[in-house]
């Protein structure tokens, strides 16, 4: 595992700077305890060792300064690839937050409003319909108590089916359509303005892909580019994000980790998607804002930092201090309680989770702390009153069907993260 420090530096993104710059390896800063540090350390050893996850990438930076880079276990299935600090992960839904992101600043630009109708901008989506019964062939439906919004989708509050209690009918129907066999994204969204609602808008917090999918389409419509090109363009590239992308190059395509889950043998196996056969395609037919990029853990520190910074990365301003303010407010305040369906500490804000209440949540943090995660056990958050950002990622789907699968990391690594906060 190696370690490293950076010395100096006002801005988060001045630290990441200097230290992919630099490189020197040393201890980290010495306000953080070597001792609480190995215990983190330790911990990812042994829940990368022969019998755990193949191996993984954690990164912590803390006051504008990268204070450990943990780099453990291997790349492949075979456990022959050493894992690198390089490594290419599929994020999955931590696309969200980028997604996001992408929208408010077209909001800033006052190209958009947040309480627009997605019809200012889609085509049949003027006349939304609740389904209450029948079936998926002929679904009863009634009209919607409004049309949905920009604010909707970014908040999971659109009222699209997300497999809550009472969405069983208009999942069925969304399947029937199956807007994610769409080749594009204008596709994905003539496929969606036939899609039932489940609830009327603004009613209730129901995760679902298929809002932030519409965000990326609406972006596309409104910037008059690919969305792809809109967040190379605006986001990567300004950031020096040069290994996220929703594929990988060929020649980068040796260091993309294997993505695993549990055998019904209870021994580690190849997952069976796509992507998992065929390492770097992209995820998706279309370029997905709701879980379609590959990353690593410096790539998304250079994205997270620029939040935690407040829109900054370095001389860079990619957004308001005001506009990431908002995106790390909680959201669901028309609901009771404001929370998401995850954890009564949680409320949502634009992109990702936001703690209210750390002793309902049930581990250490800090009202106003921010992130999301991956369905391939990726994880980040950033906690601005800490001035502190981590990041975990690994690349196993658990399988949630009552096989005994390998144990959830975020929430031990996040209370030891804490654990050694000075």
């Amino acid at each position: 595992m190696s370690r490293w420090r950076v010395h100096g530096g006002r801005t988060v993104w001045a630290a990441l700077l200097a230290c992919f710059i630099a490189c020197a390896p040393a201890w980290a800063g010495e306000t953080w305890s070597p001792a609480r540090l190995e215990t983190l350390h330790a911990f990812l050893r042994d829940a990368t060792s022969s019998t755990g996850y193949l191996g993984g990438v954690s990164l912590i930076v803390h006051d504008g300064q990268v204070v450990d880079v943990g780099v453990y276990g291997y790349e492949d299935l075979g456990r022959h690839r050493p894992m690198r600090r390089d490594a290419i992960f599929r994020i999955y839904s931590m696309t969200k937050t980028v997604t996001s992101v992408a929208l408010m600043m077209l909001v800033e630009e006052g190209k958009v409003s947040l309480d627009q109708p997605v019809s200012d901008f889609l085509s049949g989506f003027d006349t939304p319909r609740v389904m209450t019964g029948g079936s998926a062939e002929v679904p009863r439906l009634r009209d919607a108590s409004r049309r949905v919004t920009l604010h909707d989708l970014l908040t999971h509050t659109s009222g699209y089916p997300a497999g809550l209690p009472g969405d069983r009918l208009a999942v069925a129907a969304m399947e029937r359509i199956d807007p994610h066999a769409a080749n594009d994204l204008a596709g994905f969204a003539e496929r969606m303005s036939r899609v039932p609602l489940a609830a009327d808008p603004g009613s209730r917090f129901g995760y679902d892909g298929a809002s932030l999918e519409l965000v990326a389409r609406v972006v596309e419509v409104v910037a008059k580019k690919p969305f792809a090109d809109f967040l190379s363009e605006r986001i990567f590239v300004p950031l020096g994000m040069r290994d996220t992308a929703f594929s990988v190059a060929t020649a980068k395509r040796g260091r993309i980790v294997d993505l695993t889950r549990m055998g019904d043998d209870g021994r580690l196996a190849l997952d069976t998607s796509y992507s998992a056969r065929h390492p770097g395609e992209p995820l998706n037919r279309y370029a997905s804002g709701a879980g379609g990029l590959y990353s690593t853990a410096d790539d998304f520190a250079r994205f997270a930092g620029m939040l935690l910074d407040g829109g900054r990365a370095g001389d860079r301003v990619l957004l308001g201090r005001k506009t990431v303010e908002l995106m790390m407010s909680n959201h669901l305040g028309m609901l009771d309680p404001p929370v998401t369906q995850f954890n009564a500490g949680e409320g949502f804000g634009i992109g990702g989770y936001v703690v209210i209440d750390p002793a309902r949540r049930g581990q250490p943090g800090s009202v106003g702390q921010y992130g999301w995660m991956g369905a391939a056990s990726t994880t980040y958050t950033i906690d601005p009153h800490e001035r502190l950002m981590a990041i975990l990622l690994l690349q196993h789907i658990p399988r949630g069907d009552g096989v005994k699968d390998l144990p959830r990391l975020a929430r031990p690594f996040y209370d030891l993260v804490y654990h050694a906060l000075p």
